[in-house]
């Protein structure tokens, strides 16, 4: 018997298309941007100046929601929210963030229209060897406690005429927008995620119960105390529900009907 046999062709494979260097080079040079952005942020946990809070969208890697609580000085008493966005190529020299305070700023380094703070007035050269997400939160914060401005103060020329001329009429200007801050507290921007949100009456209570415990036994509270206070609550409301409950039934219970 004779054997038949096919002549087996292999098949050519098509040879992979190597990714462009010039693609992966740029891909990598953008995730170091992108990691050395998150440890900025994980810095600021530890190191963010006093008064001062920032928190990351939930969208964008470089855009943040930002408060600073000011605590004395001119603007005592201010809540000022701005928003922090980071240029992609934040990280290379000269890549600026810019700063857009949300409240109204009245002060010689915020535009009053736009409230753009004047960062390149600090850092006319933004060098990433030198300058963070800190160093720019440190100067925001500097500005409200400054008593003299320079000549870079331009960002608002009116403010700075008045600081230097009129103190008293800049006081007022500032007051103002110190109690606009506080009265527009609660007004969040779309997508905030430093949302401000008013008490509610279960607040109010636990706030009270807190500072009474505070005065009676005189001492600072910690996570656990405060933690009891809660549970105290908890449990005198629920005592409070079921005797209001037990109360409409017997009422219930004892009303006879009308002949």
């Amino acid at each position: 018997m004779s054997k038949q046999f096919t002549r087996f062709t292999p098949r050519r494979r098509t040879p992979r298309r190597k990714p462009s260097p010039v693609t992966s080079e740029a891909e990598r040079e953008q995730a170091l941007r992108d990691y050395k952005v998150t440890i900025e942020y994980k810095h600021l946990k530890q190191h963010a100046p006093g008064g001062v809070y920032l928190i990351p969208s939930l969208d964008d890697l470089r855009h943040f929601f930002g408060v600073i609580f000011v605590r004395r000085g001119p603007f005592t008493n201010g809540i000022f929210k701005f928003q922090i966005r980071l240029p992609e190529r934040y990280n290379d020299t000269n890549a600026h963030p810019r700063i857009t305070f949300s409240s109204y700023v009245y002060n010689p380094y915020v535009n009053a229209e736009t409230g753009e703070l004047d960062v390149r007035a600090a850092y006319p050269t933004w060098d990433p060897h030198k300058h963070y997400l800190v160093t720019v939160l440190t100067y925001l914060k500097k500005i409200f406690y400054m008593k003299h401005f320079g000549e870079d103060a331009t960002a608002n020329a009116e403010a700075r005429q008045l600081a230097r001329g009129n103190s008293q009429e800049y006081r007022k200007k500032v007051d103002n927008c110190v109690k606009e801050s506080q009265r527009l507290v609660f007004v969040n921007d779309p997508g905030c995620t430093a949302k401000f949100t008013e008490d509610r009456v279960e607040h109010q209570i636990l706030r009270g119960l807190i500072r009474l415990k505070i005065e009676e036994s005189m001492t600072t509270m910690n996570r656990g105390m405060i933690m009891d206070i809660v549970k105290e609550a908890r449990l005198g409301g629920e005592e409070a529900t079921d005797g209001k409950e037990g109360k409409k039934g017997n009422e219930a219970g004892g009303a006879s009907p009308r002949s």
